[in-house]
């Protein structure tokens, strides 16, 4: 690598990383009434990426696709910033957020593929507790199998039913591990909501599964063609790969963890363990819930009390509905939360994931 490619790469990663981490902030705490609070405690990492952005010169050919990666993560990050800059300056609304906020997996998509070439991203896409984890790092940096990695299956941006699928870089064959199926929230795509998830299967070693709804979004009422989509996905992943059968979980955002009930109660539904995220959830749904299903079986419910659309009241009903149809409930009530994926949860989740076993 030629000393100005270097020197170009040691520019722009630290504010690249830097801003896509803000993003993550804002992500996370994002709430309508503390909108103002909340970007004025990001800054403006976007500033000192623009100027990395517009430094940079010109790459030797045989680079070409390393800074074809960068430049895309980069513009992605701008864009991003770029729509919330103008919601900030009263142009635009919540939808105008959501919309900008998609630029970011995106972004995160374009850049992951450096993560075997540059230590400081290999990190970004590690959880918290293991950007330190020297075993882990190592058994990374030997790079992936071919039937490691990120894949995507009829999941191009636009598209429905189709998925995306992480194996853990580190996998050898044979070797069993939990399975993560982790539904989107409505109107969203597979492709996007595995980033949500990614970091924490890289972390702690799981199959991570992200569909996409075959319609707008989650058969939530009428007929069910999801379900006999995931079980086909299921399938799929199952014949390619080792799954433990004892620690397959369905988790989702919003409509994507009101489906997990939806699906998931079903007495043939073969995932051990579920985990709505800022879901709802009808008392008939219990009531209508296969009971030889119900008995123990784990569920681990998380909602925020900041909560605009489903008001927390509603999980803290399901979590009593379910623990009297004979579930084994978790309940884990965030303060600051309001409508969007506390990604921290994601590790107590793999914990529980692996603690606790199903009826047999």
């Amino acid at each position: 690598m030629t000393e100005a490619v270097v020197d170009d790469i040691v520019v722009v990663l630290p504010p690249l990383l830097n801003a896509l981490e803000a993003l993550g902030f804002f992500q996370r705490h994002l709430h309508p009434p503390a909108f103002a609070s909340v970007m004025n405690e990001i800054g403006a990492p976007d500033d000192a990426l623009r100027a990395a952005r517009t430094s940079i010169g010109n790459w030797p050919d045989q680079f070409a696709e390393m800074r074809e990666r960068l430049d895309r993560a980069c513009d992605e990050t701008l864009a991003a910033f770029a729509g919330i800059r103008e919601v900030e300056r009263g142009n635009g609304d919540l939808v105008a957020v959501f919309r900008a906020l998609r630029h970011v997996p995106r972004a995160q998509e374009a850049l992951y593929p450096l993560a075997l070439r540059f230590p400081p991203v290999s990190s970004f896409f590690l959880d918290a507790a293991n950007r330190d984890n020297s075993e882990l790092l190592s058994r990374l940096e030997v790079g992936a199998r071919e039937d490691a990695g990120i894949f995507h299956e009829h999941n191009e941006p636009g598209s429905r039913g189709g998925f995306s699928v992480y194996v853990p870089e580190y996998d050898t064959p044979g070797r069993a591990m939990p399975l993560v199926m982790a539904l989107h929230g409505g109107s969203g795509n597979g492709r996007s909501f595995l980033w949500s998830w990614l970091r924490d299967a890289r972390s702690l070693g799981a199959i991570l599964v992200a569909p996409t709804a075959t319609g707008p979004t989650w058969a939530l009422m009428g007929d069910d063609a999801d379900t006999p989509n995931l079980m086909r996905i299921l399938e799929t992943v199952r014949s390619r790969w080792t799954v433990d059968a004892s620690r397959m979980l369905l988790t989702g955002m919003s409509d994507g963890g009101t489906f997990c009930y939806v699906s998931g109660l079903d007495g043939a539904s073969p995932f051990t363990h579920l985990a709505p995220v800022s879901a709802t959830f009808h008392p008939l749904m219990a009531e209508m819930a296969d009971a030889t299903r119900l008995q123990r079986l784990p569920i681990f419910i998380t909602h925020g009390k900041l909560d605009w659309m489903f008001p927390v009241q509603t999980a803290r009903q399901t979590q009593a509905a379910l623990a009297a149809a004979g579930a084994d409930v978790t309940y884990r009530e965030i303060d600051d939360l309001s409508h969007t994926y506390p990604r921290e949860i994601n590790a107590e989740l793999m914990q529980w994931l692996n603690a606790t076993r199903p009826p047999s």
